[in-house]
């Protein structure tokens, strides 16, 4: 019983998605026949007419008291969660007691990124943004629901089952010098061959990267490339995943089942530390780490006796995303690229990301939107446009700038151009200015307009054609790639499944179940891998056993972040029989640990804790950082869970002991 609704003010369902237990209880209520389900305009409006009233409260309450409700639970035992997002009502609502308030809040604000990774800045202006979102033409409407309503799926299966999912970081697949060797690969054959191709119109590949299901093997970016934001990464890495899922459970390659495949018996063994020292000197030959180590020989994988994969899908190729960049020339929170994703077999594939032409328009449109949005928020806190002005010499530039841009355009934006003289005569005239009312609509019409020619030229579908690259051209890199990997291929979808083991960690660390350590400053994760597939067994033994510590995980992130967001950085715990501990500091480059603050205590209501609905980390570490501004400081975090039987204090100093062992690793150069 889940559903998550978008509506505007005036009650139109703009997105829905509602599962099948949810929607076979909402004909049944309005009477309609089992074949109506399949009619999403008939089923759309029931929707709209169950919400109807809710929407209408929720608008009444906010004009009248200026503040509304966020969450309630019906009579019926459902629970609702509301958000608004500009003029947008963001509804979700759980019925089963699967979901509580902080999922359901983090499902709206995972739905919002989403919405801004595909339509870009048109998220600013409410009237365009319904217009992507609910097309008046039936056929496009139903594509792009369909789209989000996967996505949506997508995310909630990825949120229950991938440990990266549910910290929300990204997780590498470790294997130092295949990942070292990839990373050149992708260099010099990939991003260098497509670039100096005639093939490649007018785009040009900024990033590359190779995924096997949702770990990173290896990401590279060109020399003149701005950073990828972990966020944006991981949100690329859920696209993906929507687009190609890869295996189903019953395709996966499980080892165990491979004819001549056996499990040496040292497997549940912990091999004996190892002899030699770090010296500080980056061999790729030596797998030096206990942690990463996974010899070729516990994977005695064939290629004959290995199951048929499935063939591979079609490449929907491209997709127009918007990323935040930081460039030389400025900030832009929502870059335009087309998304290229190569599936080379089920479960790995390689995407590459191209900057498009009129990226540099872009770029403009934000800085004149951003000083708009400025101008717009001080008006409507009361202040005059004289003080605005002399308070902001910006506002000049922002003039001079605009000026520029609309003589740029050569008179082809005629909308713009009247609604940017109409402003410039209420707002920048000697004589009396207009009334508030009077600018701050003005001012609005500006940034609609600009936001109209931010979707002209870059929130259509990419269509191909001589400004993408071309067909043969992805081609002939899929094959050059699959090429590199084939003799990696079987390996690496083992490996995805048993990237780490707790084997290595046993000697070390008696007592210790699991644990996840996450750095917040490049946003990536180590964890030794959970499988609890039923026809295979791990170190926790068979698939009940393994399901048991991973629902104990799972409820201790989502404790561990309760407690972060009122302000506690550390929590230790007794759990029936184990303990759960979680830590949260920060450290300078070189390792060393800085003195802990007092971190800032969230409203209920905040956005929740994550990369996907907001980058808390992203502000906690711009926090902190302000009382250190001579030096790098980083963020990480530790969840561990051991057995009870440990005595306390051995076991602070076990994840003391942990922390320092996995923090050498985090310096391998996958991105």
């Amino acid at each position: 019983m889940k559903c998550v609704l978008i509506s505007s003010e005036g009650t139109d369902v703009l997105f829905y998605w509602a599962d099948e237990q949810f929607e076979e209880n909402l004909c049944n209520r309005f009477g309609h026949p089992e074949q109506d389900r399949q009619q999403m305009s008939a089923f759309g409006d029931c929707i709209n007419t169950l919400f109807a009233p809710l929407i209408i409260s929720c608008a009444t309450l906010l004009e009248k008291l200026g503040d509304t409700y966020t969450c309630f639970t019906a009579e019926n035992g459902h629970l609702c969660v509301l958000h608004l997002f500009g003029d947008c009502l963001y509804i979700a609502v759980n019925g089963d007691g699967s979901e509580n308030e902080d999922d359901l809040r983090r499902k709206l604000y995972v739905l919002k990124r989403l919405s801004e990774v595909h339509f870009g800045l048109v998220t600013l202006d409410s009237q365009l943004f319904k217009k992507e979102l609910r097309p008046s033409d039936s056929k496009q409407r139903v594509c792009v629901w369909k789209m989000f309503q996967s996505l949506l799926l997508t995310y909630s299966r990825l949120r229950e089952e991938d440990q990266s999912f549910a910290v929300e970081a990204v997780e590498r697949l470790i294997h130092p010098q295949l990942s070292e060797q990839c990373i050149e690969f992708l260099d010099r054959q990939v991003i260098q061959q497509v670039n100096n191709s005639p093939e490649r119109g007018s785009e040009e590949v900024m990033h590359a990267f190779i995924l096997v299901h949702t770990k990173l093997l290896a990401f590279f970016s060109s020399r003149n490339a701005s950073a990828v934001r972990p966020a944006d990464l991981l949100t690329l890495i859920l696209i993906v995943q929507d687009m190609y899922p890869g295996l189903s459970e019953a395709d996966e390659l499980n080892p165990e089942e491979v004819e001549g495949f056996v499990l040496p018996e040292e497997y549940y063994t912990p091999d004996p530390s190892p002899s030699t020292t770090y010296t500080g000197a980056m061999d790729w030959s030596v797998e030096r780490i206990p942690i990463f180590r996974f010899a070729d020989s516990d994977v005695q994988v064939a290629e004959d006796t290995l199951q048929t994969l499935n063939s591979l899908p079609e490449p929907c190729n491209p997709r127009r995303i918007f990323l935040d960049l930081s460039l030389r020339e400025g900030y832009c929170p929502m870059m335009p690229h087309s998304m290229y994703c190569l599936p080379l077999w089920p479960g790995i594939s390689m995407v590459l990301l191209t900057k498009v032409s009129s990226s540099h328009v872009a770029l403009s449109l934000y800085q004149l939107l951003d000083g708009f949005s400025l101008l717009e928020k001080k008006l409507k806190e009361g202040q005059e446009v004289s003080q605005i002005l002399r308070s902001y010499p910006i506002m000049s530039e922002l003039r001079q700038r605009t000026d520029k841009f609309v003589k740029s355009l050569g008179g082809r934006e005629v909308l713009l151009q009247n609604s940017w003289l109409e402003f410039k005569s209420k707002v920048f005239s000697r004589n009396e200015h207009g009334s508030s009312e009077e600018l701050l609509q003005a001012c609005g019409n500006v940034k609609r307009q600009l936001c109209s020619l931010y979707r002209q030229f870059f929130s259509a579908k990419p269509t191909g054609g001589t400004l993408s690259l071309s067909r043969s051209l992805q081609d002939r890199v899929l094959r050059l790639v699959q090429d590199k990997l084939i003799d990696w291929k079987n390996f690496l979808l083992v490996k995805s499944k048993r990237n780490i083991t707790m084997v290595s960690y046993l000697e070390d660390f008696p007592g210790l179940v699991h644990f996840i350590y996450v750095d917040r400053t490049a946003g990536q994760m180590i964890a030794p891998s959970l499988n609890i597939n039923e026809r295979s067994t791990s170190e926790l033994g068979n698939s009940a056993i393994a399901n048991f510590i991973k629902m104990k995980i799972w409820s201790m992130i989502s404790l561990a972040r309760r407690y972060l967001q009122k302000g506690y950085t550390t929590l230790t715990l007794r759990d029936g029989d184990y303990y759960c501990c979680y830590f949260l500091w920060f450290e300078n480059e070189m390792g060393y640990k800085l003195e802990m603050i007092e971190v800032p205590v969230l409203s209920d209501d905040s956005p929740p804790i994550g990369m996907l609905t907001g980058d808390y980390y992203r502000k906690l570490l711009r926090y902190y950082s302000k009382n250190h501004p001579a030096e790098m400081v980083k963020c990480y975090e530790l969840l561990t869970v051991h057995l009870g039987i440990i005595p306390t204090e051995f076991l602070i100093q076990q994840c003391c002991d942990l922390a320092r062992k996995l923090w050498e690793p985090s310096h391998i150069p996958l991105l």
